[in-house]
């Protein structure tokens, strides 16, 4: 898939665990993980948001681009 997900780069950079992300945006861990993973076929903007705002971050820093 070319869209790469970079949501275990934030959560480093943030210092934060899954599970604590899943608590914080009230998201299961298992939905969270399929994000992580990149197997997610969409993702609706509200959930967007939640994450964005709780890992201090934007949407371009937690997907991009690989044409491959």
């Amino acid at each position: 898939m070319p869209i790469i997900t970079n949501l275990d780069v934030q959560l480093a950079k943030n210092k934060m665990s899954l599970t604590e992300l899943s608590e914080r945006v009230g998201i299961t861990i298992a939905n969270l993980s399929i994000l992580k993973s990149g197997k997610a076929r969409a993702i609706r903007f509200s959930t967007l948001e939640l994450i964005c705002k709780e890992l201090n971050c934007t949407p371009g820093d937690l997907f991009e681009y690989s044409p491959d």
